[in-house]
């Protein structure tokens, strides 16, 4: 499987010239038509050709310390790499569509240290059904599918009693491995979704609660292997009803 959209360690890569070929070409292409993504890309060259010139002038004062240029660009590197991971913006999808992703992480910059972020920037991306690897009206159709990828998973409850029933889901990726997005949608067309993804570093067990995000409210709890989210209209009542259905059938 060919990965369209390179990751920040790959755009680090294609700035050392440490991609194989056929890769570099690929990333290569890819900033092409991206510009904005390219003129961060050459900024990071720029600050990275500046650095070489500082420490070379360095090296040439008395007693100045010898500094590892390698290494102090790692740890540039690391520093922005855990930017990124504590906004959880790495959703990125797996197979057709992977562009998203990449649109996650610079609309979710504001995001940082929220819980379960990357849930509620999942549904905005990928809640509409033209976005969704399978398509299933079924609650059985959707639950084999979720047993399929995750197999620690409980029982997905059925939520017609709610008024929503299954459209479909997609499969994602995140900094932490799979990651999943389940979308329901009731007789007026109102969609919500449930979000499900390994613990990360941050939020190793997910406490249970809820936030309001513009006009989203998550609710998100933590059970088993998995920490889970629930992303629904702020102004939809339901939401506390169909969470806790989840919540007590997963």
């Amino acid at each position: 499987m060919t990965r369209l959209i390179p990751t920040e360690d790959e755009l680090h890569a294609y700035i050392d010239e440490r991609l194989a070929p056929a890769r570099r070409a690929e990333v290569k292409a890819w900033l092409a038509a991206n510009p904005q993504e390219a003129a961060r890309v050459e900024g990071w060259r720029s600050d990275a050709r500046r650095l070489r010139v500082a420490l070379a002038g360095l090296g040439e004062q008395p007693g100045a310390a010898q500094l590892d240029l390698g290494q102090l660009k790692q740890r540039l590197r690391q520093r922005r790499q855990r930017r990124w991971a504590s906004a959880a913006v790495l959703v990125l999808a797996i197979g057709v569509g992977g562009l998203g992703g990449w649109q996650a992480r610079d609309a979710m910059l504001a995001s940082v240290d929220l819980p379960m972020a990357d849930a509620v920037q999942a549904h905005r991306l990928f809640a509409g059904s033209e976005a969704l690897d399978i398509q299933a009206s079924d609650p059985t159709q959707l639950r084999d599918w979720l047993g399929r990828h995750f197999s620690r998973v409980g029982q997905l409850p059925d939520l017609a009693g709610y008024g929503f029933r299954p459209v479909g889901a997609r499969l994602l990726s995140n900094e932490q491995g799979p990651a999943a997005l389940l979308v329901f949608q009731d007789g007026k067309g109102e969609r919500i979704s449930l979000f499900l993804r390994l613990p990360g570093e941050r939020y190793e067990r997910m406490p249970q609660g809820q936030r309001v995000d513009g006009q989203l409210e998550a609710r998100y709890w933590s059970h088993g292997a998995y920490n889970f989210a629930l992303v629904s209209a702020a102004d939809d009542t339901r939401g506390a009803g169909v969470g806790e259905a989840l919540r007590l059938g997963l």
